[in-house]
């Protein structure tokens, strides 16, 4: 039997007894410098896991310069897609004298066909690499990432529905005979809710009689989700329209509901009390002990497995509730209703993990007249220094007049910065995209934006010069497709995260979608035809695995284990063999994206 270590994926997906096939099975070969291992055209026999050495990947089709597209290093396995396609596409040589562990061709797929989770590994693209691995931690007694992959379907109760004409003593007989805290009513070809509090406070507050119908105090704007949605998307929407209750919807008719109590009693999260403190806070200094918890409690959110996307869009929705409740304890509710509130950048788009720079700006309602403006956005400013949000080293923000003015000037500005086509107005047409409307009048940004894709989305010339900034940097990718490997490490958000929030976000642009985030993005697009499915889901995959990459930097310097290495740089050489694999895999995925936005904006000219 070889000692051979089996911690890693694909091999992980084994249990013991099939990963003690392959200890049993295995040989050791050695392999001289400069020896072919596998060649192209050759039937696959084994499969390849280096022990020590590098091993080169050919493509013998290619240009001289080209031909070297894939390097591969201890803990790397190679060989098995050889196996599965009957013959090897490329030809595997070694670079340096190398040790590789040999697993036969017939005891592979034996084991292939024992253990579907592991055959499946060989066959699928990035993003469902990714996501077998958090399954992976589920079935290993990972609390958060069981509640991670938890359906809507597996929490949401029964809905009880009455129509319209129902009164408010036979809906609190309903209530009570059901043990429910929630009614649907469907009025009017409508269908709304009406709770506990609402009838309590229809009979106490607004002296309404017993026979009052309930059909004129429920609420018809509802919060809705999917059977088949997460449970955690679920507790995030809660989070951010400060709603106790979703109502699950299966096309036009609602089929559940999830109640706030339910996802709790499904998983005890930090971040239910967490929110819970910032709603009940009553001043800035309360706001600001609810803020300070944050980094806490992402860092525990990453320690018990969360899947990533789904961890920025619960911060998102804990930081735009901060920055709600901020601007309404400083600001006169006149001023609230004529004016926007607005967040861009990474905090607009819903991707910050860490607490970023301040980037936001202000729409005023044309006809408003705000005095002492200027003093009351710099207190606004310096409110958020406080609550941990420092300020932004550019100036975008709303202590600067330039990033406060009235929609018909923001119209003008946006109209300037389209015409110009110069990089700083570039960089502001791209802040503008991602803005989100965080307190104050919705309404003002809504119509901004139809104007910015009404100027924009049709101007060739605009959006070729605008994508262009998807090649300000270079992939971290050498020649021959293997990742560099610089000492200080690789700059993930230029070579990795900026191509494919700046690349969407391009794409957005052309075809007017109003989703802000690079992940609802990507789903929009995918509806809207512009990408298919499976490189839309390794994009998003890739952009999940390069901000987790980052977010462990950070977090790292935060504890202060790592404090020399810059957040923003990951070193290759830190990193297992599988997630170098992945990394690489997701850079590849970059740079294909960057040659389909190169072909459809015609940047090569």
């Amino acid at each position: 039997m070889v000692d051979i270590n089996l911690s890693q994926p694909p091999f992980s997906l084994l249990d013991e007894k099939g990963r003690q096939r392959v200890r049993d099975g295995v040989d050791l070969a050695y392999f001289n410098e400069g020896e072919v291992i596998l060649d192209a055209g050759q039937p696959g026999e084994h499969v390849f896991l280096i022990h020590k050495g590098e091993v080169a990947e050919l493509d013998l089709n290619a240009s001289e310069r080209e031909r070297r597209i894939g390097h591969y290093t201890a803990g790397d396995l190679f060989g098995a897609i050889s196996i599965l396609n009957g013959t090897s596409r490329y030809r595997f040589q070694a670079e340096q004298e190398s040790l590789c562990y040999l697993l036969p061709r017939r005891l592979f797929e034996d084991i292939c066909t024992a253990y579907p989770a592991f055959d499946d590994y060989f066959r699928q693209h990035l993003a469902e690499k990714a996501r077998h691995v958090l399954e992976r931690r589920a079935e290993g007694g990972m609390s958060m990432a069981r509640f991670m992959l938890a359906r809507v379907a597996e929490c949401m109760r029964e809905p009880v529905v009455v129509d319209g004409h129902t009164t408010i003593a036979e809906a609190v007989t309903h209530l009570r005979e059901r043990h429910a805290d929630s009614l649907l009513v469907s009025h009017a070809g409508r269908c709304g809710m009406v709770t506990k509090t609402d009838l309590l406070d229809a009979l106490v507050q607004q002296g309404l009689p017993h026979s009052a119908e309930v059909g004129g105090i429920a609420h018809f704007t509802l919060i809705t989700s999917h059977a088949d949605d997460y449970l955690f998307t679920a507790l995030v929407s809660m989070t951010r329209h400060e709603v106790a209750r979703v109502v699950v919807m299966e096309g036009a008719q609602a089929v559940g509901v999830v109640e706030l109590t339910d996802v709790l009693g499904y998983f005890s999260s930090r971040a239910h009390a967490v929110s819970l403190q910032i709603e009940q806070a009553e001043d800035i200094e309360a706001l600001a002990r609810a803020s300070a918890r944050l980094p806490q409690l992402i860092q525990t959110l990453t320690a018990q497995g969360v899947k990533l996307r789904f961890a920025m869009e619960l911060l998102a929705a804990l930081n735009g509730r901060i920055i709600h409740k901020a601007f309404r304890f400083l600001m006169p509710e006149d001023r609230q209703s004529q004016s926007c509130l607005l967040v861009m950048g990474s905090e607009g788009r819903g991707e910050q993990i860490l607490k970023t720079d301040q980037d936001n700006a202000l729409i005023l309602a044309d006809g408003s007249d705000w005095p002492g403006i200027e003093a009351a956005m710099q207190g606004l400013t310096d409110t958020l220094g406080r609550l941990g949000y420092p300020p932004c080293p550019g100036n975008i923000m709303v202590s600067n007049p330039q990033w406060v003015a009235s929609e018909s000037a923001w119209r003008g500005k946006i109209a300037r910065w389209a015409s110009s086509r110069d990089p700083d107005a570039l960089m502001n047409l791209a802040i503008m995209l991602d803005a989100h409307a965080i307190a104050g009048n919705a309404s003002l940004l809504e119509g901004l934006r139809e104007h910015l894709f009404a100027r924009g989305s049709h101007d060739e010339l605009l959006l070729s010069y605008f994508a262009r900034g998807v090649l300000r940097y270079s992939t971290p990718l050498t020649l021959f497709g293997t990742l560099k490997r610089p000492e200080h490490g690789i700059d993930i958000k230029k070579g990795g995260i900026f191509p494919i929030v700046h690349g969407v976000r391009t794409l957005a642009l052309e075809r007017r979608v109003a989703a802000t985030s690079t992940f609802a993005r990507l789903d929009a697009l995918v509806d809207d035809g512009r990408l298919d499915r499976p490189f839309a889901d390794d994009l998003g995959e890739a952009m999940a695995l390069f901000s987790e990459l980052r977010l462990r930097q950070q977090l790292e310097s935060l504890e202060g284990n790592d404090a020399s290495q810059e957040p923003n740089r990951v070193v290759v050489q830190r990193l297992s063999g599988f997630e170098r694999d992945l990394l690489r895999e997701a850079l590849h995925t970059v740079k294909e994206f960057k040659q389909r936005l190169s072909q459809r904006f015609h940047l090569e000219y």
